[in-house]
Formats: structure tokens, sequence, C-alpha cells
């Protein structure tokens, strides 16, 4: 038997995927024997930060966890916080947080599918180099993006780590001149987001259907957002206070990314998994643009991730039309929320899956325990079950260039953020 050949690429130039760090690949018998997706990112620490910290602190300082979802940040917190206090803040404040989330969810979506996801599906090494054969997709995907970063501005202040929100609502209500802006510049993208969908489903996306395991929130009567119960595709159904008696968040030697598992097994957050759980609470409109693809949902090809995304575009504009053809000026925006001691739960959809808070305060308010986890460890088991099937399929005789290339396809289609870093990927196979 020959001895085994280890073969390490670096890639020393800016790779499209948020983050640092390596898959590690041992293949004997035409089969992935081991497979590791290290991330060398290292701990950050925000759960510790927020001990001490008075609940007025903590949402401008979740905010900075992340610089392209700070609203689900603030939106998880602010939920559990509130849930402590017992602060009721009422419609005007509920569907203000849906329209802030309409942001956030257009910005995050509309880069991922133009300058992340596109130029792999389309056999480009850049959105530079994507730009030069399709300038107006390109223009298309920064128009939306620009537009999803104004709607966040609108109540947040700003576009990037929002300071209007607060525990009980937001700190200022937009204008009606500024509301009737948004409006007419919404109005104008819808189109655009319409033929967006159509387009993402043409694409000549990879075709690979799996078994997993796929989990969302689940509301009543609307696409989630901010409330609902966690449900999952293996028949569970439970309140957001119960998941940490079914998901387990451990600690890998290979990484210093958590992963984390339902019952003992990877599953998938996101766009995808929402839709797959949640279509039926989708407009008309959306679910008729959306069949005009050809494109069938549940879909078991974690692929259709990007048209996931492009449909929760498409809605994401007429929610927040919906909602700012109704806006009217509160009387306050916020409601008072008086501090006490207490356990609380938060659990909204960011772009990348849900993100679950829990928070345990004393009677002053302040934060005596902070729990975090976020879309991309709920990912991370099956980020590297994906790669296995993926790779395997692709043909592990392929040359290294190759299999890296399909590996960071693979890992980009999660869109994960591993935390705030730059460079992505280097690739060590160990062949027997």
């Amino acid at each position: 038997m020959s001895e085994p050949r280890d073969i390490t690429i670096n890639v020393p130039v800016l790779a499209r995927v948020e983050g640092e760090g390596a898959l590690e690949l041992a293949v004997r018998g035409g089969k992935i024997e081991e497979l590791r997706l290290r991330i060398f990112e290292p701990p950050r620490l925000f759960e510790k930060f927020l001990e001490g910290r008075d609940s007025s602190e903590v949402l401008d300082t979740v905010a900075r966890i992340c610089g392209i979802c700070p609203v689900a940040y603030q939106m998880s917190a602010t939920h559990a916080i509130e849930s402590i206090f017992g602060a009721a803040p009422g419609p005007w404040v509920r569907e203000m947080r849906r329209l802030l989330y309409c942001g956030e969810w257009l910005e995050s979506h509309a880069l991922h599918i133009h300058l992340l996801a596109a130029p792999d599906f389309l056999g480009f090494p850049s959105a530079i180099h994507l730009a030069g054969q399709y300038p107006e997709e390109v223009r298309r995907g920064l128009r939306l993006q620009a537009l999803g970063n104004a709607l966040v501005k609108l109540l947040g202040g700003r576009s990037v780590h929002p300071v209007g929100v607060r525990v009980g609502g937001f700190y200022h209500a937009p204008s009606l001149a500024a509301v009737a802006t948004m409006l007419a510049e919404l109005r104008a993208a819808l189109p655009e987001a319409e033929a967006l969908v159509r387009w993402v489903g043409a694409l000549a996306l990879p075709q690979e259907e799996q078994a997993f395991i796929y989990a969302s929130l689940r509301h009543p009567a609307e696409y989630p957002f901010n409330e609902g119960r966690i449900v999952t595709s293996s028949g569970l159904d439970i309140p957001i206070e119960e998941f940490e008696q079914h998901f387990v968040e451990q600690h890998v030697a290979h990484s210093t990314a958590l992963h984390c598992h339902l019952h003992g097994e990877p599953y998938l957050v996101g766009p995808l998994a929402r839709l797959n759980l949640n279509l039926d609470r989708l407009p008309e409109a959306v679910v008729a643009n959306l069949a005009s693809t050809g494109v069938t949902f549940p879909s078991r090809n974690v692929f259709h991730s990007a048209l996931a995304r492009a449909v929760e575009i498409h809605y994401a504009i007429l929610e927040a039309i919906r909602i700012l053809e109704a806006y009217q000026l509160p009387s306050s925006p916020f409601a008072e929320a008086v501090p006490q001691a207490g356990v609380g739960y938060g659990c909204t959809e960011a772009p990348r899956g849900f993100l679950w808070h829990r928070y345990e305060m004393d009677e002053a308010g302040r934060v005596v325990k902070a729990t975090i986890v976020p879309p991309t460890s709920q990912n991370q088991a099956r980020i590297e079950e994906d790669l296995r099937q993926s790779l395997e399929a692709f043909g592990l005789q392929q040359s290294d260039d190759a299999i890296r290339l399909r590996g960071e396809t693979v890992i980009r289609n999660y869109d994960p953020c591993i935390s705030c870093s730059t460079h992505f990927l280097t690739l060590q196979i160990d062949r027997q």
C-alpha cells in the first residue's frame, strides 16, 4: 500500500465567503473517510461581554455581532428581554419590526445572490468578472441591496449596526414624508424582484438531492419573521422555550465554530428550510411567480437555497409595501419596559436561519447570563454532511483545484457568517 499523499493548496486571494477556514479530507477507496471543516477564527465571547450589562446596552452590543444581519440579533434579544419585563409594545411596533426585518432580508439576500452565489453558478471567479457579461444583473443586485439598507436606516437610524431599536420598540417613528419616499422606491423595485425569481429559477443550478432535516419558525397566519414555534421536517413542533431540550450545541476538536445537532442529527436552517416549511404562508402573487419557474417546493436540493432567497426578496418587498401603505404616526414609538428579574427567550428568523437567544436578568435589569445560538453554528454539521455527499457525487478523482472550487461553492451556498474576517479556502487532501 502506498504512503498517504498530503496536498495543501493555499488561497491567498480574497474569496467570496465570510470567514477563514480549511477543509481536510481523508480519501480511501474513492470515498471520504474523514472530513473536517476547520474554522480558525478565535471566539469573540459576546455572551460573556453581555454579563453585567444593563438591558439598555444589550441591543446595541449584539448588533455588533454581525454587520450583515444586526437586525436579527436585536430582534431576538429584545423579544427575550421584553418577555422578562412583561412589556407589551403593541401592533404598531410589531409591524415596524416586520418592516425592519424586510430590509435586512432584502439587503442580505440581494448581496448573496448577485455577488456571492451567481459567480459560482455562472462560472465566474468573482462578481467583478460577472459584471463584464451580466452588468445589468449586478446593478440590479446592488439596487436591491441599497433598497434594503435604506429600509433598515428608516427605522434604525443607519443601515449598519442600527441604533434606532430599543427595548419596547423604537426611539423614533419615521415621518410621513420619509415613508412616502420609501414606499415609492419599493413599488418601483417590485418588477425587479419578480424578474429576479425567474432569473434565478432559470440558472443551471447543480442538481443534487439529499436527505436532510430542516427547521424554521412557523406562525399560524404569516410567513415568519419575529414570532412562531420551532418546527422541523421530522415532525418536531415546540415553543421556543424548549429549544435546549431538543437542540444541543457542542465543541468539536477541529474547529472553533460550535456545531448544533437536533436529537444528535445535523439539520438545515435558512431560506430553503423556511420556504419548505412555510410555502403556504406566502401571498398568492409570490407563489404564482415561483410556480412560473417550474421548480417545486419542498425541495431536497440545497442549491435551491438561492431561489428561496429570491422568493424571500419578492415577499419582503410586498410585505414592506403592505406595511407602509397602512402606516400611521403612533402616539409613542415604544412601550415602557420596567426591569425585573427572570429568564426570557427570543427566536427570530435571520436571513441565514433562526437565531435563538436566552437571557437571565437580575431585578435591576442587568444580564446575569446570555446564550446566543446563531444560524451558522446550527448549519455547521449540515455543511460538513453536505460537503461529504456533494464532493463524492462530484468525483474525488477530480483535480484538487476543482474539488476546492466545488467545496467553496457548497459552503458559499449556505452564506455562513463564521466571524468577520477574510480568507477561504485552504484544502488538504490525504489520498491513499
